[in-house]
């Protein structure tokens, strides 16, 4: 260390004081006789270091994973998807073949489509053809009045793949039908926020487009009963599901099955609750009707789809969990976390948000592993809000929610969870009414592509009481480790991949050690594109703005490679995925 001094020339010898540079050598000597003394006697405790006001600590984040055992395995289908029976209402559901549609629906394959939300228990279905034909003659709206006619048309030169059809659709036919949907739109509003429902109609015909959809998208189907048809002693009627399980089975669909959505809200929506004893029975009923019919005889059952479990929904889960535990395959449940009348965007970026889900976790575990331990969970409908003006959920900053849902799930044991909604319906859908998708579509799609089901424990040195899985790092960075997908061909079995929500307003560096010292990187960092910021509902990967390529299919998801041994560099409030490769982690090179 220099200690610098500047004597004037001319000082007076009698009467001087010592030169002001002498008093900070005279301290500096007596702390070297201070750390002298300490460390003969044994004292290695290291001295407080005041900063500088306004200067900020910078700290390298040592991160390694555990890569001999997953600590979790979660389903192959477990970011899955969801579609509002209120697509019948506003007539998507017949714009389902749009090849446009089709093609982001298949990247998100494989996944399981569940049909249902509010107005399933609204729902009767109909063995009726063609109920298009009956209406009015050519006039202003000709083409929205007939536009199942023309989509059959449509449909019979389709792109047949598979015996998929896919169509092309006008754009006068999109646009009279976008106008449509804006006007339903309100309707459908002002019966969620009275909690009064109209009853739907689902006919034969809207049933082959429906599964039409997800067969040709590589999704297995999953379709919510209606539960809220009851008999005078408040059993379940059957006769419009018996009808429906019928059709399907002379089609040949394969299905999976619910009865109801969220049955704790039935006293408020019908003014007749059903508790959880009886729903139990309910589900045993539908059981014995699927038995005897032979293609559904070992169809999987899930439920009973429970809302946010508070008290009285806890009750009703344990009362459902008596009877009809052994039942179901997966006991399921839904998640909102926050009103979208109410919501700002930095709200998407408070912690106490964040971790609002696991607590609820932990709350359903424990009923399900009283009755039936093991049995698998899910987490269906979740939305990151609910209806709103301010239509957040569609921008990028919502994006943190649900990438740290998948994250969190994941590492609690939850099997699946289903996005509400991929199309339509709300404020919470993946692709927009002009099939266009959003910054969450970008974001499964990349989790999709990346991320494997089993799951890797997470130890982060310095910043972490206790090495946990996941564990939130000082709350607002977020680390979570797969194996990565082994169907992605890019990366042979045994890399990892990493993703990671940095919440903070600076930037954080993140040193690769362990098993992961010295290795290759390919950056996926996914960042809002445009002046709007973290409200944009456009997003850029690695700095290119992501978007579907001219003919129709998606672009190629490029990723930016790292020098191996690079430290990496998370920018401020962003997300990303980070494929380690060649770790040949031993729990990552066997399915």
């Amino acid at each position: 260390m220099r200690v610098l001094c500047a004597f004037p020339e001319a000082m007076s010898s009698s009467n001087s004081h010592p030169p002001a540079c002498l008093a900070p050598v005279a301290l500096f000597l007596a702390l070297l006789l201070h750390l002298s003394l300490s460390s003969q006697a044994g004292d290695r405790r290291p001295l407080p270091v005041d900063r500088a006001p306004g200067l900020k600590e910078k700290t390298l984040i040592l991160l390694d994973v555990s890569t001999k055992n997953p600590v979790r395995t979660v389903n192959e289908n477990f970011l899955s998807l969801q579609l509002d029976p209120s697509i019948i209402h506003d007539g998507w559901l017949d714009f389902l073949s749009s090849k446009r549609l089709v093609t982001l629906a298949r990247g998100l394959s494989p996944a399981f489509l569940r049909f249902g939300g509010k107005r399933t228990d609204f729902l009767q279905f109909q063995n009726l053809r063609n109920p298009a034909k009956s209406r009015g003659g050519p006039g202003p709206d000709y083409y929205l009045k007939n536009y199942e006619d023309d989509i059959v048309r449509s449909d019979v030169a389709l792109d047949k793949q598979k015996g998929c059809k896919i169509a092309q659709h006008p754009d006068v036919m999109l646009e009279l039908q976008r106008e449509k949907a804006a006007q339903m739109h309100l309707v459908l509003l002002k019966e969620q926020f009275s909690n009064t429902y109209s009853n739907l109609v689902l006919t034969a015909r809207s049933l082959d487009k429906l599964y039409n959809f997800a067969d040709c998208s590589g999704l297995h189907l999953i379709f919510a009963l209606n539960a809220l048809r009851r008999n005078p002693n408040n059993s379940w009627n059957s006769s419009s599901a018996l009808s429906l399980l019928k059709y399907s089975a002379s089609k040949k669909y394969n299905i999976s099955w619910e009865l109801g959505n969220e049955p704790n809200n039935y006293r408020t929506m019908r003014g007749r609750a059903v508790n959880g004893s009886q729903l139990g029975k309910d589900y045993i009923q539908l059981k014995s009707l699927l038995q005897p019919i032979r293609i559904y005889s070992r169809a999987s059952l899930y439920g009973p789809n429970i809302g946010r479990p508070r008290k009285n929904v806890i009750t009703l889960l344990d009362g459902f969990m008596k009877v009809a535990g052994n039942t179901v395959d997966a006991v399921t449940w839904q998640h909102c976390y926050i009103d979208g009348r109410v919501v700002k965007v930095m709200d998407f970026l408070k912690t106490r948000l964040l971790d609002t889900l696991s607590d609820q976790i932990r709350k359903i575990q424990k009923v399900v592993n009283t009755y039936t331990p093991g049995k698998k969970i899910w987490l269906e409908g979740v939305v990151t809000t609910s209806a709103g003006g301010t239509n957040l959920s569609d921008s990028y900053a919502a994006g943190f929610l649900w990438l740290n849902t998948l994250g969190m799930l994941a590492n609690r044991g939850i099997d699946v969870v289903i996005r509400h909604s991929f199309f339509d319906h709300g404020y919470n859908h993946l692709v927009d009414q002009n099939f266009n998708p959003l910054p969450d579509y970008w974001l499964s799609l990349l989790y999709k592509r990346l991320i494997g089901p089993k799951v890797l424990a997470v130890h982060v040195a310095g910043l972490q009481r206790k090495p946990r899985p996941g564990r939130v790092i000082r709350d607002k960075l977020r680390i979570y480790a797969h194996c990565t997908n082994h169907h992605n061909h890019n990366y042979v079995r045994g890399s990892i991949t990493l993703f990671i929500i940095n919440l903070h307003r600076s930037r954080k560096k993140i040193k690769l050690a362990g098993t992961l010292r010295d290795k290759l990187v390919h950056q996926y960092l996914l960042q809002p594109y445009g002046q709007e910021g973290l409200k944009s509902k456009s997003v850029q990967l690695n700095g290119q703005p992501l978007v579907m390529v001219d003919d129709g299919t998606l672009p190629e998801l490029k990723p930016r490679p790292l020098r191996a041994g690079r430290t990496l560099v998370i920018p401020p409030v962003t997300m990303g995925f980070y494929v380690v490769k060649n770790v040949n982690a031993l729990a990552c090179r066997y399915r």
